[in-house]
């Protein structure tokens, strides 16, 4: 049996949220050994995802949140596989935006734990960047994924419909801030970075007010 190990495949859309569409790049994430794995974020283009996890038993489609950059091509991807689509139950309204005739297949609650290829990923309820925003877990790998919630310079956005900026503070403060320094931070956009090195700016983001 071979290592959990983590791949990151960067697709390419449009994020659209009142009324406005920007382009931007997204992170998929691969978590998995060579029998099975997890998809975190089915982001624009399942063609692209479903060649990365190849002839791999995929046993969730996991959404950090409801963004429409990063559920879009989460039904055709399982449509593809069979696996289920997870989403925290809060985000219900967002993925209505994008998804009105295709509900997802199971909820994601705070410390829930899905395992795949040996490791456990833990749910965490992180919202401010969307209500029902998660982050996950994975000690035994020594990284989280964060979707939104924490990227390498600060907080997820939270200008528009459905978040709130003190909210997600406390969200990376409680629950990620109080993982060990040297934990992996993948985010749901651009650069890895690693707890430690976005703790020491928290009061620095707050008095920002973004």
């Amino acid at each position: 049996m071979t290592a959990a190990r983590i791949e990151r495949v960067v697709t390419s859309g449009t994020f659209d949220l009142d009324g406005g569409s920007w382009e931007v790049d997204n992170n998929v994430w691969i978590v998995g050994d060579d029998e099975e794995a997890v998809v975190i974020d089915p982001a624009h283009d399942a063609d692209a995802i479903a060649a990365a996890v190849g002839a791999r038993r995929l046993t969730a489609i996991v959404c950090t949140h409801a963004h429409n950059d990063h559920i879009g091509a989460g039904p055709a991807l399982a449509a593809r596989t069979g696996a289920p689509i997870l989403l925290h139950p809060d985000d219900t309204a967002l993925w209505k935006q994008t998804h009105p005739d295709r509900d997802p297949d199971g909820p994601l609650a705070d410390g829930q734990r899905l395992a795949v290829a040996g490791v456990e990923l833990t749910v965490l309820h992180t919202p401010g960047h969307a209500p029902g925003a998660v982050c996950l877990s994975a000690p035994a790998l020594g990284t989280v994924f964060t979707g939104d919630t924490l990227f390498a310079g600060g907080p997820g956005a939270t200008g528009r419909s459905f978040s709130d900026f003190p909210t997600i503070v406390d969200s990376i403060r409680d629950r990620l801030l109080t993982l060990p320094p040297d934990t992996v931070v993948r985010t749901g956009h651009g650069d890895d970075t690693t707890i430690g090195a976005e703790a020491p700016h928290l009061e620095e983001w707050v008095r920002r007010g973004h």
